[in-house]
């Protein structure tokens, strides 16, 4: 047991079901012991929840069901008493029409399974996408202790002695395919060899950006993020994290003491020095107004101009892969060439501060981790642009896109569905030059529903067969982090709620101007007005269910998407369930 004991077995918040002489108590003993369990097992012993998001349909999380074990085993070596506690598991593969309509429903399942149950303390296993800003949003609701298992990347991809790299050689070969540089046996070769492990996407998609976020936030046994899913180091990991949740019970090591102000601005930095994924602006809101601590969009832009992109990692990188990172010195390598940057005083799911994992730290690669004076880009991953079309922001990615499409004046192609768009840049006969700037609306929060990965909009089949692989393309949906490209994302408000990305017409120019964080149509406030005047109400695209309130009650991308009543933070706790 730990020397910084606060608590007693008394104060267990399992001994509210288990610790009283009345009838329900003898309820919830009497049915633990037709489970098998002793008095032994709950006399004492904190009660620690392994809520696994494992499934047979998502491979980054195809090895849950063993990481479970070693961390039970982890648990009951330090005097705990594990419960395995499945939730929804958040494919991004396979989740449809995305996983970010479900982000908040396994949130919200998170915070109940640790709430309605007689739980002291938590284990969360994720990674893929979703699952760890989902499973974190949860458990800071519910307050109790709790450390983040993070699923790991999975290995370096393989091709014809080519290194490949989940998703972002997926669409570059892609378009390879779609000019006939690609025959069916090279692609089908391509297939199984780009994914060739368990654990997340190996380049620095959404999944490796949250991850690290999570670790940086504190709230990972330092490193962790780092470690591939294959390597026996997981393992050791795993039954790590269980050890050290006890510990942390016994010390009343809340997440409110985890996550200041200056957790998160350490892991906006962090971000922004990965090359991270667009995505992590959106979650880092919602999980920021979790915690009570306001991340808005302007934080992310400040510290993208003063943050250098250090991690030479795919998209943002030209090279090296997670695997690469890891072997280099992995996320404390990174750590301690920022420590300048950080305030290495925030503590870990260890109780230590991030100073004591800096002083260990090192790296011995220098093109995967770079110095200070020689970065990938000397400003951060992500630009937040503003303007009449994106009044409250849109998202950039300028590491990933090429230069001279970051200030540009192009003539609008736009779409009002996915469908639509996709039929059209597949005619070989469509009306596009490599300047003009596709448009997908109808395709946020509310409009798609969830603000699905479409943002990376397909280059139009006639230009791809003259060589064109980069393209101005502006949306009101995310991509995937694993994504490159010029692609304006998040545009917000979104068009079905009557954003002004619903008044732009084909036709329309639009001016982008990356270095000074502008995005306009050129287009009157006159004509604007009469456009607003003609425009219709769009439909709800749901009429009933989970979609119906979802619509209901989301958030637009600049908020965070949460759900507007789930954003309770520390100040409005929900009270404990009544036990009678």
């Amino acid at each position: 047991m730990s020397n910084n004991v606060k608590k007693t077995p008394a104060d267990l918040r399992s001994a509210r079901w288990f610790g009283h002489d009345d009838l329900r108590g003898f309820g919830h003993r009497s049915r633990a012991m037709q489970m098998g369990w002793t008095p032994e097992d709950w006399k004492g012993r904190p009660m620690i929840a392994v809520i696994n998001t494992w499934s047979e349909i998502n491979p980054c999380h195809i090895h849950f069901r063993d990481r479970a074990e070693w961390v039970k085993r982890g648990i009951l070596q330090a005097g705990g008493q594990p419960v395995e506690l499945p939730a929804i598991s958040l494919s991004e593969t396979y989740v449809k029409p995305t996983t970010m309509l479900y982000r908040n429903l396994l949130a919200m399942e998170t915070e109940e399974l640790i709430r309605s149950h007689p739980i002291d303390g938590a284990v969360l296993l994720g990674g893929c996408d979703k699952t760890t800003p989902a499973l974190i949003m949860g458990a800071i609701s519910a307050g109790v202790p709790f450390i983040y298992l993070p699923a790991g990347p999975m290995l370096r991809g393989n091709w014809k002695g080519n290194t490949l790299g989940s998703g972002s050689d997926s669409w570059k070969f892609w378009d390879e395919r779609r000019a006939g540089n690609i025959t069916d046996r090279e692609w089908t070769d391509i297939e199984g060899g780009i994914a060739r492990s368990y654990g997340h996407c190996m380049t620095m998609g959404t999944a490796s950006t949250m991850t690290a976020i999570a670790d940086t936030l504190g709230l990972t046994l330092p490193g962790a993020s780092s470690i591939p899913a294959p390597d026996a180091g997981h393992l050791r990991m795993s039954k790590t994290c269980g050890t050290r949740i006890v510990d942390m019970v016994w010390e009343d090591l809340t997440p409110d003491k985890i996550l200041t102000p200056a957790a998160f601005t350490n892991a906006i930095r962090v971000a922004m020095a990965m090359g991270c994924s667009t995505n992590a602006i959106i979650h880092l809101i919602a999980m920021g107004r979790r915690a009570g601590v306001n991340v808005t969009l302007e934080d992310f832009d400040r510290e993208s101009r003063t943050t250098p992109v250090l991690a030479n990692i795919r998209p943002s990188g030209d090279r090296y892969l997670m695997e690469d990172f890891f072997y280099a010195g992995g996320l404390p390598g990174l750590w301690m060439r920022m420590k300048d940057q950080l305030d290495l005083s925030c503590i870990n799911v260890t109780g230590e501060p991030m100073s004591e994992t800096v002083k260990h730290a090192w790296v011995v690669n220098d093109d995967v981790i770079r110095p200070m004076d020689n970065p990938i880009y000397a400003e951060g991953a992500l630009a937040v642009l503003r303007g009449n079309i994106a009044p409250e922001g849109a998202v950039i990615k300028p590491s990933a896109c090429a230069p001279h499409l970051q200030q540009h004046t192009g003539i609008a192609l736009v779409y009002d569905s996915y469908a639509e768009l996709k039929k059209d840049t597949d005619n070989p006969d469509l009306d596009v030059t490599a300047d003009h700037i596709l448009v997908l609306r109808n395709a946020g929060p509310v409009g798609a529903p969830g603000m699905p990965e479409w943002g990376m909009l397909p280059i139009p089949l006639k230009l791809v067969k003259q060589g064109v692989r980069d393209m101005l393309r502006l949306s009101d949906a995310r991509m995937s982090g694993t994504s490159y490209g010029a692609c304006i994302l998040h545009c917000s408000p979104e068009s079905h709620i009557g954003g002004p990305l619903a008044l732009v017409k084909t036709g329309d120019t639009i001016t982008v101007d990356v270095p000074n964080r502008t995005i306009n149509m050129n287009v009157s406030d006159e004509e604007l007005a009469k456009r607003r005047a003609d425009l219709k109400p769009r439909e709800a695209p749901y009429e009933r269910g989970y979609g119906w309130m979802f619509a209901k009650h989301i958030r637009q991308a600049h908020e965070g998407c949460d759900l507007d009543y789930l954003e309770t933070g520390f100040g409005a706790p929900v009270r404990e369930p009544d036990i009678f």
